[in-house]
Protein backbone atom coordinates (compact mmCIF):
# COMPACT_ATOMS: atom_id res chain seq x y z
CA UNK A 1 0.00 0.00 0.00
CA UNK A 2 1.17 3.48 -0.86
CA UNK A 3 1.30 6.07 1.93
CA UNK A 4 -0.50 9.17 0.65
CA UNK A 5 -0.49 11.29 3.84
CA UNK A 6 1.35 11.29 7.14
CA UNK A 7 0.84 13.08 10.43
CA UNK A 8 4.50 13.65 11.36
CA UNK A 9 3.70 16.12 14.10
CA UNK A 10 1.72 13.44 15.96
CA UNK A 11 4.84 11.30 16.49
CA UNK A 12 6.52 14.30 18.15
CA UNK A 13 3.56 15.46 20.25
CA UNK A 14 2.33 12.03 21.39
CA UNK A 15 3.75 8.81 22.78
CA UNK A 16 2.34 5.94 20.70
CA UNK A 17 0.98 3.04 22.74
CA UNK A 18 -0.66 0.86 20.09
CA UNK A 19 -1.54 1.12 16.41
CA UNK A 20 -4.64 -0.10 14.55
CA UNK A 21 -5.57 -0.04 10.87
CA UNK A 22 -9.11 1.00 9.98
CA UNK A 23 -11.10 1.50 6.81
CA UNK A 24 -12.80 4.79 6.07
CA UNK A 25 -16.12 5.61 4.39
CA UNK A 26 -15.60 8.14 1.58
CA UNK A 27 -17.59 9.57 -1.30
CA UNK A 28 -16.43 8.83 -4.87
CA UNK A 29 -14.49 12.05 -5.56
CA UNK A 30 -12.86 11.83 -2.11
CA UNK A 31 -11.37 8.45 -3.03
CA UNK A 32 -9.80 9.93 -6.17
CA UNK A 33 -8.54 12.89 -4.17
CA UNK A 34 -6.98 10.53 -1.59
CA UNK A 35 -5.23 8.52 -4.28
CA UNK A 36 -3.85 11.81 -5.65
CA UNK A 37 -2.41 12.63 -2.21
CA UNK A 38 -4.72 15.56 -1.44
CA UNK A 39 -5.09 14.63 2.25
CA UNK A 40 -3.98 16.48 5.38
CA UNK A 41 -4.09 14.93 8.85
CA UNK A 42 -2.84 18.01 10.72
CA UNK A 43 -4.99 18.46 13.81
CA UNK A 44 -7.10 15.36 13.07
CA UNK A 45 -8.36 13.03 15.78
CA UNK A 46 -10.89 10.25 16.33
CA UNK A 47 -13.92 10.50 18.58
CA UNK A 48 -16.94 8.30 19.13
CA UNK A 49 -20.41 9.45 18.13
CA UNK A 50 -23.18 7.05 19.05
CA UNK A 51 -20.68 4.23 19.50
CA UNK A 52 -19.23 4.74 15.99
CA UNK A 53 -15.65 5.97 15.50
CA UNK A 54 -15.51 9.23 13.50
CA UNK A 55 -12.44 10.85 11.97
CA UNK A 56 -12.65 14.58 12.69
CA UNK A 57 -10.77 17.55 11.19
CA UNK A 58 -9.00 15.51 8.50
CA UNK A 59 -8.94 17.55 5.30
CA UNK A 60 -9.55 15.85 1.95
CA UNK A 61 -9.38 18.45 -0.80
CA UNK A 62 -12.04 18.61 -3.48
CA UNK A 63 -11.09 16.49 -6.50
CA UNK A 64 -10.23 18.87 -9.32
CA UNK A 65 -11.86 16.87 -12.14
CA UNK A 66 -15.09 15.98 -10.32
CA UNK A 67 -18.43 17.59 -11.09
CA UNK A 68 -18.84 20.60 -8.87
CA UNK A 69 -20.61 19.88 -5.60
CA UNK A 70 -21.81 23.17 -4.17
CA UNK A 71 -21.90 22.11 -0.52
CA UNK A 72 -18.72 19.97 -0.33
CA UNK A 73 -17.04 20.25 3.08
CA UNK A 74 -13.38 19.11 2.98
CA UNK A 75 -13.27 18.75 6.80
CA UNK A 76 -16.50 16.81 7.30
CA UNK A 77 -16.59 13.97 9.84
CA UNK A 78 -15.92 10.59 8.24
CA UNK A 79 -16.94 7.27 9.71
CA UNK A 80 -14.24 4.67 10.31
CA UNK A 81 -14.70 0.95 9.77
CA UNK A 82 -13.61 -1.15 12.73
CA UNK A 83 -14.73 -4.46 14.14
CA UNK A 84 -17.19 -4.28 17.01
CA UNK A 85 -14.71 -5.64 19.57
CA UNK A 86 -11.98 -3.25 18.37
CA UNK A 87 -14.38 -0.32 18.56
CA UNK A 88 -15.46 -1.21 22.12
CA UNK A 89 -11.85 -1.69 23.24
CA UNK A 90 -10.79 1.66 21.77
CA UNK A 91 -13.77 3.43 23.28
CA UNK A 92 -12.93 2.10 26.74
CA UNK A 93 -9.24 3.07 26.28
CA UNK A 94 -10.17 6.64 25.39
CA UNK A 95 -12.22 6.86 28.59
CA UNK A 96 -8.90 6.76 30.49
CA UNK A 97 -7.45 10.16 31.27
CA UNK A 98 -4.86 11.39 28.79
CA UNK A 99 -5.41 8.76 26.08
CA UNK A 100 -6.41 9.84 22.56
CA UNK A 101 -6.80 8.19 19.17
CA UNK A 102 -4.71 9.96 16.54
CA UNK A 103 -4.52 9.17 12.80
CA UNK A 104 -0.89 8.63 11.78
CA UNK A 105 -1.16 7.99 8.05
CA UNK A 106 -3.52 7.35 5.17
CA UNK A 107 -2.69 4.45 2.84
CA UNK A 108 -4.09 3.80 -0.61
CA UNK A 109 -4.14 0.43 -2.29
CA UNK A 110 -7.23 -1.43 -3.35
CA UNK A 111 -8.92 0.27 -0.37
CA UNK A 112 -8.21 3.51 1.46
CA UNK A 113 -7.03 2.74 5.01
CA UNK A 114 -6.13 4.90 7.99
CA UNK A 115 -3.46 3.92 10.50
CA UNK A 116 -4.66 4.98 13.96
CA UNK A 117 -2.70 5.05 17.19
CA UNK A 118 -3.69 5.03 20.82
CA UNK A 119 -1.54 7.85 22.12
CA UNK A 120 -0.71 9.72 25.28
CA UNK A 121 0.26 13.39 25.03
CA UNK A 122 3.84 14.34 25.77
CA UNK A 123 4.73 17.19 28.05
CA UNK A 124 6.93 20.06 26.84
CA UNK A 125 9.86 18.82 28.94
CA UNK A 126 9.66 15.40 27.26
CA UNK A 127 9.70 17.07 23.84
CA UNK A 128 12.77 19.13 24.74
CA UNK A 129 14.54 16.04 26.06
CA UNK A 130 13.82 14.23 22.80
CA UNK A 131 15.25 17.13 20.78
CA UNK A 132 18.42 17.11 22.92
CA UNK A 133 18.88 13.36 22.41
CA UNK A 134 18.45 13.73 18.66
CA UNK A 135 21.00 16.60 18.54
CA UNK A 136 23.54 14.59 20.55
CA UNK A 137 23.11 11.55 18.30
CA UNK A 138 23.62 13.75 15.25
CA UNK A 139 26.82 15.25 16.70
CA UNK A 140 28.18 11.80 17.55
CA UNK A 141 27.48 10.56 14.02
CA UNK A 142 29.13 13.61 12.47
CA UNK A 143 32.18 13.17 14.74
CA UNK A 144 32.67 9.59 13.56
CA UNK A 145 32.17 10.35 9.89
CA UNK A 146 34.73 13.18 9.66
Amino acid sequence: MKIVAQNRRARFDYEMLESIEAGIILMGPEVKSCRAGQVSLAGAYVSFLGGKPMLKHATIAKYAYAASVADYDPERDRELLLGKSQSIRLQSSVAEKGISIIPLEVRAGKYIKVLLALARGRKTIDKRQRIKEREMDRRIREGRET
